[in-house]
């Protein structure tokens, strides 16, 4: 109750249009929480201010920029409208506001004055019972962080990457959230790349499936193996490529929160920036690794197909050259000429249908045991 009753305190009575005083907890236009957002809290020496009341940015700043702590404040797709009010609160530059709200952005790390805008892309790994030319492996999502002195912002778009779990859990560790806003904003790329190492996993199994069918020994009576469908291949290749969109950008940012110094990240928590950027490291050669595997499997898949096409030609050939010599024969002894040998022979039918059949059966022999049939 003493939480609340100081936050109360904090915030100081404005005045309506008409000159009476409202409370900062009555539902003016600057105290009305946006549809936009998720969660809004202030944090104080590492726990979480309760109040009977959902707090407001308004409301939060107020609190923390008399009382100390931070706010985190979590939004979700906010249109311009709705963060125009957030942006002025807290002083957020234009232009990251502008790709915030609009999203579609590269993972990047960028400094506004006295606040840092980081951009994360999250990979969520979509369930599929087989692959197929079409299967979606991987949707992505964006979480844009505002992180200052004395506020972090999140700022997420799409189904995926939501952050209540992580906030929860965060929440049971004070002495690592009492280290500001620069805490909440590793936990995010800790949570975020660790979702990388969990999507590489699962597609490592999808890719070893594709290498295994491709490279299988064809059954026996199944004749030669055809591979598999390449639309599969290249479906699978175009989710790595998505994958390796939102991992390679994001190294140069892990490796400026790691090693260069900050006012804005705590220096403790400026080394749990290393292990998220080995993470990260450890993610991006297996991305690579995936691209050249795929390229080298679709390569494979490619020549096994032109293979089987050449046995099928050698097939044809094949039978071709046999059916050849009846035709000689039914075309030779289908011309109307009235003094041809055998034609008024008892025995000339069975002979010739004979040496057209021991011609055939040469030739059957001689192909096959050269492995054109």
């Amino acid at each position: 109750m003493s939480m609340i009753r100081d936050l109360r305190a904090a915030v100081r009575p404005s005045i309506r249009k008409d000159g009476s005083p409202y409370s900062a907890f009555d539902t003016a236009p600057e105290s009305r929480v946006p549809s936009c957002v998720v969660d809004c809290a202030v944090y104080h020496e590492g726990h979480r201010v309760e109040s009977s009341e959902t707090l407001t940015p308004h409301q939060a700043m107020l609190h923390v920029r008399s009382r100390g702590g931070f706010a985190w404040i979590g939004l979700h797709e906010p249109t311009e409208e709705e963060f125009a009010g957030i942006a002025r609160e807290f002083g957020l530059h234009p232009l990251a506001v502008e790709d915030a709200v609009h999203a579609h952005q590269r993972p990047k790390l960028e400094r506004y004055d006295d606040t840092l805008f980081t951009v994360f892309k999250t990979i969520h790994y979509v369930e599929h019972a087989e692959l197929t030319a079409t299967s979606e492996v991987v949707e992505t999502g964006e979480v844009m962080c505002f992180t200052g002195q004395d506020f972090f912002i999140t700022v997420r778009h799409g189904g995926q990457g939501s952050l209540r779990a992580l906030r929860h859990r965060l929440q049971e560790e004070p002495e690592l959230l009492a280290k500001g806003p620069s805490a909440v904003l590793h936990t995010i790329a800790d949570h975020v790349v660790d979702g990388y190492l969990a999507v590489a996993d699962a597609m490592q199994d999808d890719i070893d499936l594709v290498e295994t069918e491709v490279f299988s020994a064809p059954r026996k009576g199944r004749g030669t193996s055809r591979g598999v469908d390449a639309g599969r291949i290249y479906q699978l290749k175009r989710e790595v490529l998505e994958f390796k969109r939102a991992v390679a950008p994001l190294a140069r940012p892990m490796q400026l929160l790691s090693e260069r110094p900050m006012r804005l990240v705590d220096p403790d928590i400026q080394k749990y920036f290393r292990d998220v950027a080995d993470h990260l490291a450890r993610v991006q050669e297996q991305v690579v690794g995936f691209d050249e595997l795929l390229n080298s499997i679709l390569q494979a898949n490619l020549a096994q197909a032109s293979v089987a096409q050449n046995e099928d030609m050698r097939k044809i050939t094949s039978w071709a050259a046999i059916i050849a010599v009846p035709t000689m024969v039914c075309g030779v002894y289908g011309m109307n000429f009235d003094h041809m040998p055998e034609l008024h022979w008892r025995f000339g039918y069975p002979v010739i249908m004979g040496i057209t059949v021991a011609i055939c059966y040469g030739i059957h022999r001689t192909l096959k045991r050269n492995g054109w049939l």
